[in-house]
């Protein structure tokens, strides 16, 4: 969809259709699917910046998920169109923090959040990518 300022720091927003797979007997999002929403959104934030994973592994470097955490508001059911958005809220020497917040419509449905350690193929830790440095973070309320 796009990235947007948001005082220094940029907010990726995406947006995806509730697939008919994506839901459960009840009739919502199977709680499981929003953790692969947020490797969509995160994807694209960094494609939005010039930034692939592609490039990264190519390169010998890979994004480990070191946590992630998904709090659940309400649900999202087949069809509704579901509003990512996605920041980096931290950085660190190898390792960036990312936080989603979901949207159907204006109504608020989850808040995550997931963190990534920078490795090499040997799987130790390697310090984040220059070009990632300098990028803004920003904590929502």
């Amino acid at each position: 969809m796009g990235t947007q300022a948001a005082g220094v720091a940029m907010t990726h927003i995406t947006d995806i259709r509730v697939r008919y797979q994506e839901t459960d007997n009840m009739g919502v999002v199977y709680y499981a699917n929003y953790f692969i929403w947020f490797e969509v959104a995160r994807t694209e934030y960094l494609r939005s910046l010039g930034i692939s994973y592609r490039h990264l592994e190519e390169k010998g470097m890979y994004l480990m998920v070191a946590g992630a955490s998904c709090q659940y508001k309400s649900p999202a059911k087949y069809d509704d169109v579901v509003r990512i958005h996605t920041w980096i809220s931290e950085i660190k020497n190898s390792s960036l923090k990312f936080e989603y917040k979901l949207f159907v419509f204006d109504k608020l449905i989850a808040t995550g959040e997931s963190v990534h350690v920078f490795t090499n193929k040997s799987r130790k830790p390697i310090r984040v990518p220059e070009e990632m440095r300098g990028l803004p973070t920003h904590r929502h309320s």
